[in-house]
């Protein structure tokens, strides 16, 4: 079976498998970790194995020899479901959306609108993802909470921008007619 790897932080939230990217000490784990406290469930931290699911998505899980495992720096090694009960872990997920953490750099280009998500291809599969500057006192966790009930909206209707983009055309058609131009 043909199988990849990622090192990441693999939790599904609301029911969504989000694989957490980024340089080492960029803060995946703690990001995770704050999920998990939040109520969503871990499924891999640091070595994250992704498959083709029988649906042909991307499905992820951890080496079962680390399987349910955190490492913190700072903290050391922890046992999810010590810490936080049986029902904190997944031992598997489907991959529904990647969010690249990044240090913040001045001179970098953010997302500013949303009109389109772009996709990172995993086993032949795009995902949609989302670029996430890490900046002090920011709160990883909240925005990745954020990216999921996006990303579930996105699934269903268009999204905020898009709603925004079309008022915004409305309104201008409707002055262009006033103005009888």
């Amino acid at each position: 079976m043909e199988h990849q790897q990622a090192h990441g932080v693999l939790v599904e939230v609301l029911g969504l498998g989000v694989l957490i990217l980024g340089p080492s000490g960029v803060g995946k784990s703690e990001c995770g970790l704050e999920l998990v406290g939040r109520g969503h469930r871990l499924v891999a931290d640091d070595v994250v194995r992704l498959v083709r699911g029988p649906d042909g998505g991307i499905v992820g899980s951890a080496p079962e020899v680390v399987r349910h495992y955190m490492e913190i720096r700072g903290l050391g090694l922890l046992y999810v479901p010590d810490l936080f009960g049986p029902g904190s872990v997944r031992d598997e997920s489907s991959v529904d959306l990647v969010c690249r953490l990044e240090r913040w750099r001045e001179d970098r280009e953010y997302e500013r609108v949303g009109l389109e998500r772009p996709t990172e291809t995993w086993l032949g599969v795009a995902l949609p993802c989302v670029v996430l500057p890490v900046r002090p006192a920011g709160n990883m966790a909240t925005l990745v909470e954020v990216a999921v009930r996006d990303t579930r909206l996105r699934r269903t209707r268009s999204s905020a921008a898009d709603r925004l983009d079309a008022r915004l055309r409305r309104l201008g058609a409707a002055e262009h007619r006033e103005s009888g131009s």
